[in-house]
């Protein structure tokens, strides 16, 4: 009995000096008082998911952050609430496969989804591009800059037999 109090004794005096640090919800508000933000905090750093909101109240983007930066897949969305882009953060940068999505065009047969390989920030690796759900172009990058282009999928799989699509 006196051993686990003993125990109980030091392990207060060595945890009870530290400051302990809570995980809060926290709203962040546009100037006229609607919400801009929303998510969790600690050490007043953003971390797990957060909602970022258009003035009109449609959600502008959601996604996890930890320490501050964007981690994980991230969703991100127009004024009239339609998905714009969707991909993956580390780290604060786009990393791996985008999608980008042409919401600009007039009818459903004449849209663009653009699927893009990143690296560090930067479009590295293949983009292919679909319309009316079926790829109709491919195209390679290197640190942003275009490098390569095919219209048909036989050129691009001679020319790039190992490509991982």
């Amino acid at each position: 009995m006196i051993h686990k109090f003993f125990i109980l004794l030091v392990a207060y005096s060595f945890f009870g000096n530290q400051i302990v640090v809570q995980k809060k919800y926290q709203k962040e508000y546009y100037s006229d008082g609607s919400i801009k933000a929303e998510g969790w905090k600690m050490d007043n750093q953003k971390i797990d998911y957060w909602y970022t909101y258009h003035p009109n109240g449609n959600v502008m983007e959601q996604g996890h952050y930890r320490n501050n930066k964007k981690k994980g897949y991230w969703y991100f969305y127009s004024l009239e609430n339609k998905l714009i882009k969707e991909g993956h953060f580390t780290n604060d940068k786009a990393e791996k496969w985008w999608i980008i999505y042409d919401i600009a065009a007039s009818n459903q047969k004449d849209r663009i989804t653009r699927k893009y390989q990143y690296r560090n920030n930067k479009k590295n690796g293949y983009c292919l591009l679909y319309k009316n759900n079926k790829l109709f172009k491919a195209e390679k990058y290197v640190d942003d800059q275009k490098t390569g282009e095919w219209t048909d999928i036989f050129s691009f799989k001679k020319d790039n037999p190992n490509a991982s699509l």
